[in-house]
């Protein structure tokens, strides 16, 4: 999943939803001081991506893509999701889509002492260009997915991936209707850990 479902089925708390986001960058970090909610978010970042990936809904859209781009597939959709939860947001919730988005982008600038030089790059991006907004548009998730591909260091034929997005969307659409309320009651039912226990 992308960084605006990770956050929206988080657990209910600031630094939980920042450990949500946090669970991408977690290579070499030194999780002595973090916060107990900040790995509680990890934690469920890590839980909510195992069930996703093994999803048979999440399968069968994968393998809507040509071979050519199906190692990009998961990539693709994990942004393409976040597309579909903004379209569909009154489905799952009743909180208003504009204050939650604006909420976690608050969050993200109180909390970035908490992060990873990466991570404060990437959030502070992520705010100034309001990407949970612009990901409201199909061409603009096409945008992403074309600089993501841009940045992959070998040789690849993943750009231009949106025109199969495009030619499958209401079967992706579909499969994602059918897989995030299993996804979000599965997260709901996530324990949190150990208070001593390391992700």
């Amino acid at each position: 999943m992308n960084h605006l479902a990770h956050t929206f089925l988080a657990p209910d708390s600031a630094e939980a939803r920042v450990g949500s986001i946090l669970g991408d960058f977690t290579r070499g970090l030194d999780w002595s001081g973090l916060p107990s909610p900040v790995v509680v978010g990890i934690r469920h970042h890590l839980a909510v991506d195992v069930f996703t990936d093994r999803h048979p809904r999440v399968l069968a859209s994968k393998r809507l893509f040509s071979e050519q781009r199906r190692r990009f597939a998961g990539v693709a959709l994990d942004v393409l999701y976040d597309h579909f939860l903004l379209r569909h947001w009154h489905r799952f919730t009743t909180r208003n889509r504009a204050v939650f988005i604006q909420t976690v982008y608050q969050e993200l600038r109180t909390h970035q002492p908490l992060m990873p030089d990466a991570m404060v790059t990437a959030t502070r991006h992520m705010v100034e260009h309001d990407w949970f907004g612009a990901y409201q548009n199909l061409d603009n998730i096409g945008y992403a997915l074309d600089r993501v591909a841009g940045r992959i260091r070998y040789a690849n034929r993943f750009t231009g991936i949106i025109d199969e997005i495009r030619d499958h969307e209401e079967e992706l659409e579909a499969h994602f209707l059918a897989f995030f309320p299993e996804l979000a009651a599965f997260a709901r039912q996530i324990p949190e850990p150990v208070p001593s226990e390391q992700p």
